[in-house]
């Protein structure tokens, strides 16, 4: 599965811009990959892991703008057609499981 963030935060005054790079932070930290500028996407093995996902983002959510969270399934994500582009090779696609010993 897939935990794809989609945000979009104010960054008009010096502490919205602090509140957005600290999320952009935490979002990194957690080991999501950036996508498009301000859409991330992250790999969870299941339901159970992508709720946990989706619970420590909700609770690292500045209070201001809008944030967005979609789940799909791998199958899904590799069937994304890029129209103009190409795609990042920092990003998995495969349905083949990372392991990282």
């Amino acid at each position: 599965m897939r935990v794809i963030v989609f945000f979009d935060l104010p960054i008009e005054t010096s502490e919205q811009r602090r509140k957005y790079s600290k999320f952009r932070k935490f979002l990194l930290s957690e080991g999501f990959i950036m996508m498009q500028k301000s859409v991330y996407s992250k790999i969870a093995l299941n339901g159970a892991a992508s709720e946990s996902v989706i619970n420590a983002v909700r609770k690292k959510s500045p209070n201001e703008g809008v944030i967005q969270i979609m789940t799909v399934t791998e199958k899904q994500f590799q069937n994304i057609e890029y129209i103009i582009g190409e795609s990042q090779k920092e990003i998995v696609d495969t349905q083949q499981r990372l392991v990282f010993l």
